[in-house]
């Protein structure tokens, strides 16, 4: 038996139970097709579109509930900006509910939440329709039971557990407390650094696994070794982060911003990149960071504080002249 027909025949049984009788011959011929590996394979940098996406509803501790939705964008680098309007709208009651306009690359979850009317009822769906790169993708909300999202629904889509697990500790987790200092509106010129300060706090939960395997053996990580991820894996520990909401350009922060979006490459300065670490926390809580923008317009940035399993947001509107 060669090695491409032991990994084809391994790959068929550990997928058997979906399999029909003679389906492992299909895998296995796809598999010793050089082409279509590499077209599945395939990835982009631009010109792809964006897939809008209904993660689910929840309620508040006053009963309050709201729809939250996030994207696929599916290119690596172009992040499209689509006005609101016929391209980028939310019905009924819109075309604004609050969505993005600048679209960071690929999977970025849980990005806004929209209140759900008191009317609203089972048979109802607020839809979001978004045309990017001539391509029209819809989203359909609906308070069906199964979309409910808790807690620990939010961790384990954003990787901070492990498949299928939980604990006391992390079902017991309070997201980051975020605070930014200043107006919540602010006027700049192109080219003059904007200064924002976040304070944030958190309880200390998730710990970092990471860094625990770090401090056990600090010559891992110098280590090379294959990287496998069964599924999305962040790293945890309180992070701050700004980005562009919305706006007709991107801006420029420093220091650099940690990655928002999913980006799993080695070497990205991501929570999902492998062997990645967070940075220490300030010693008074306060994260300093310069905003440039070299285009005239109306942004609003976004600050996101997040544990690695929840996360808070604040906006902040941004005119910036000639």
């Amino acid at each position: 038996m060669n090695l491409l027909t032991h990994f084809a025949l391994r790959s068929t049984h550990r997928c058997r139970r979906r399999l029909v009788p003679g389906a492992w011959i299909i895998g296995l011929s796809i598999l010793l097709a050089p082409s279509s590996v590499a077209a599945q394979r395939l990835t982009y940098s631009s010109g792809q579109n964006v897939s809008p996406a209904y993660e689910g509803w929840e309620a508040d501790v006053d009963g309050s509930r709201y729809f939250l939705f996030g994207y696929m964008n599916r290119n690596w680098e172009e992040e499209p900006t689509i006005p609101v309007g016929p391209d980028n709208a939310m019905e009924p009651a819109g075309p604004d509910h609050g969505q993005p306009t600048r679209f960071l690359p690929r999977r970025n979850r849980f990005v806004f939440r929209v209140p759900v009317p008191d009317d609203f009822g089972a048979d109802d769906e607020l839809v979001w329709t978004l045309t990017v790169n001539g391509v029209t993708e819809r989203a359909y909300a609906s308070l069906r039971q199964d979309y409910f999202v808790d807690d620990i629904v939010r961790a384990s889509e954003h990787g901070a557990l492990g498949a299928g697990s939980s604990n006391p500790t992390i079902r017991a987790n309070v997201g980051p407390t975020l605070r930014v200092e200043g107006d919540a509106d602010r006027t700049v010129r192109v080219g003059e650094p904007l200064t924002l300060v976040a304070v944030a706090t958190d309880d200390g939960v998730p710990e970092s696994r990471r860094r625990r395997r770090a401090q056990r053996n600090p010559r891992q990580t110098q280590r090379w070794r294959p990287h496998q991820r069964n599924t999305v894996s962040t790293e945890n520990g309180l992070r701050v982060s700004w980005f562009v909401y919305r706006g007709a350009a991107a801006a420029t922060f420093e220091p650099r911003q940690i990655k928002v979006w999913e980006d799993t490459r080695t070497g990205a300065y991501s929570p999902w990149a492998p062997h990645f670490l967070n940075p220490d926390a300030p010693a008074d809580d306060r994260w300093v960071t310069e905003a440039t923008f070299d285009t005239p317009g109306t942004y609003v940035l976004r600050c996101v504080a997040s544990d690695g399993a929840l996360d808070v947001a604040h906006n902040l509107t941004v005119i910036v002249t000639e």
